[in-house]
């Protein structure tokens, strides 16, 4: 238990009114998406940057691990308060857009602004933020760069990363840095702010952040491919890609998930449809959009589609993505726990990724239902167990560990998006070597000396 004295010194910092450590707000700040529960000591809500300096400051000379916080929607464990203390939670105060530069075609947020507050204020400038995580609606933009987070539209337009032009944040031990600027070019120094993406609150936390934007286009259509087989699915991905199809999204249901739509809601499809890919062409001239339909028609059916429907409106558009948008709840038919992870592979790695991927499946006995964002090589693997079945979960967690040792032995990634947290942190040494894990010590004692920026995530260490 945090010292009484201790949140008393906060109460001066932030005001009593923004720290709180009754059961209420602990309870409440104790979970994300992950629904496992750790609860801090205190939760506090910084006003602004320099709250955060003299938070930090303080937490830093009487070692109090510090947690930061955005919407607690992520899939790994990364906000949660595992070894108590003080949970920063950016929501209440630190939620607004400071500016949107038209000129510069630039953003400049705090980190609790929510992903999709910044796309209609983009948008309402004629401009577009295009990170796009399934979480847009409620998740904010510093969790967003904490895990560089993805989402449909990867494919063409990248993930959170390639937005990120500049940084502002505060060190374990109060100090404000700046890292990278709101130019285009910028090789001056370290890339401090590409160090500072995906670090999950380990490093700094961050107050401001400043991203690109892009013109909105002008003109965007949807798109279905119904194949018979999941092979012929995986290899109209990366063969559709590679004859210069440019889609904004390419979506990806295995046969498993096209079974659980059809059972649980109804949604009717081929007999014979195996497999469906999903996604969105745009562009700022309707004849751009028109091509890319067509190519992407002509490869799906040189690669074995059985049919290929294009949405004439907005309505219709609607009909196409409900199936992918429908696709995590429904298949619960095959368990009432799913082992969600969301790994990456080499697009043309995408046939045989899957293939092995089912076989580790059947080896323990296990349905694995698979979908995501194919266009950009991103696997939701779902391995179904029955959550009241300690042997059977046990079995799942093995299919796990086994099917991560798959992906990285065909160069691919523990994380496509939702990073590594606390969930994947066992895991680590699979992807990384002795040496690796390391310097990525050496990178935490660097910033946080004294380890109490969220420690024990990635695989970093626990307070001594």
């Amino acid at each position: 238990m945090l010292d009484p004295k201790h949140i008393e010194a906060l109460k001066g910092i932030v005001g009593t009114e923004n720290v709180y450590s009754d059961k209420a707000h602990l309870i409440a700040y104790s979970y994300d998406a992950t629904r496992t529960r750790y609860e801090p000591d205190a939760v506090v809500f910084p006003r602004h940057e320099e709250d955060v300096s003299n938070i930090l400051r303080y937490c830093n000379e009487h070692r109090i691990v510090i947690t930061p916080r955005g919407a607690g929607s992520g899939f790994t464990g990364g906000a949660l308060p595992a070894n108590g203390g003080i949970l920063l939670a950016m929501e209440k105060h630190m939620n607004r857009i400071l500016e949107i530069d038209i000129e510069n075609m630039v953003a400049v947020v705090q980190p609790g602004v929510v992903n999709m507050e910044l796309q209609k204020a983009a948008a309402a400038a004629g401009l577009f933020y295009p990170p796009d995580p399934a979480s847009e609606e409620y998740s904010s933009i510093g969790g967003n760069v904490s895990e560089n987070a993805g989402g449909m539209r990867a494919a063409k337009y990248g993930i959170t990363k390639d937005y990120v032009m500049a940084l502002r944040a505060v060190r374990a031990n109060g100090d404000i840095i700046r890292a990278g600027k709101r130019t285009i070019k910028d090789v001056a120094g370290y890339n401090i702010a590409g160090i500072l993406i995906a670090s999950e609150g380990t490093l700094a936390v961050i107050t401001e952040i400043t991203v690109k934007l892009l013109p909105m286009p002008q003109f965007t259509k949807s798109y279905m491919g119904i194949f018979p087989s999941v092979e012929d699915a995986m290899n109209a991905v990366f063969k559709s890609l590679a004859a210069g199809a440019n889609p904004v999204a390419m979506e990806f249901l295995d046969s498993l998930v096209v079974h659980a739509l059809k059972e649980k809601l109804g949604i009717e499809l081929p007999e014979e449809a195996g497999a469906l890919l999903v996604g969105d062409v745009d562009g700022n001239v309707a004849e751009e959009v028109e091509y890319q339909l067509h190519k992407l028609d002509e490869s799906f059916k040189a690669n074995g589609a059985i049919g290929f429907t294009v949405a004439q409106n907005a309505e219709e558009g609607k009909k196409l993505w409900y199936a992918r948008r429908n696709a995590s709840p429904v298949i619960t038919i095959y368990g009432s726990k799913k082992l969600n992870e969301d790994i990456s592979v080499p697009r043309s790695k995408l046939p045989e990724a899957l293939e092995k991927i089912y076989a580790i499946g059947a080896k323990y006995g296990l349905k694995v239902p698979c979908f995501g964002h194919a266009g950009d090589g991103n696997i939701h693997v779902n391995v179904m167990v029955d959550g009241s079945n300690p042997a059977e979960l046990h079995k799942g967690h093995e299919a796990i560990e086994e099917i991560f040792e798959l992906v990285v032995s065909m160069g691919g990634t523990l994380s496509g998006e939702h990073g590594i947290g606390m969930s994947k942190a066992p895991f680590m040494n699979i992807a990384f070597n002795d040496e690796e894990l390391a310097l990525f010590r050496d990178i935490k004692l660097a910033f946080d000396p004294n380890n109490i920026l969220n420690p024990g995530k990635m695989g970093l260490p626990n307070p001594a």
